[in-house]
């Protein structure tokens, strides 16, 4: 946790390596200070075949799930300075947009949390 997920279209990595770009929004995220850096993950997914609006060539969004327990002000910083590092990268592409979403502690489930050695829930337990 956090889980940054990246859809772009394919000719996106013509301008930047896939590597450039996760990069990009890691670092973005692991500077607002709100996650540890070891929990940050990042994936990229390009798109061969896609439609958008007259006039405009490709896109890159960026999907984040974090942990619920950050306030709107934090997901705000977050999401803008996700936005403005990539702008840097991509400066001409036609659309780039980010936007935040919690996932809710009470339904979250991982390895950790399943391990019957875990007594006290934690969902690092034994990262």
């Amino acid at each position: 946790m956090p889980h940054f997920i990246i859809d772009c279209s394919q000719d996106i990595l013509q301008q930047r390596t896939p590597n450039e770009l996760m990069d990009a929004v890691y670092e973005a995220a692991d500077g607002t200070g709100l996650f540890a850096p070891n929990d940050i993950k990042v994936r990229l997914q390009p798109y061969q075949y896609y439609t958008l609006g007259t006039g405009k060539k490709n896109f890159f969004h960026v999907f984040g799930y974090i942990m619920q327990g950050r306030n709107t002000e934090q997901k705000a910083d977050l999401s803008k300075q996700i936005c403005t590092r990539l702008s840097a990268l991509l400066p001409d592409i036609s659309f780039l947009s980010v936007n935040i979403n919690d996932f809710e502690a009470a339904t979250y489930s991982n390895k950790a949390l399943i391990n019957p050695e875990n007594s006290d829930q934690d969902r690092h337990f034994g990262l």
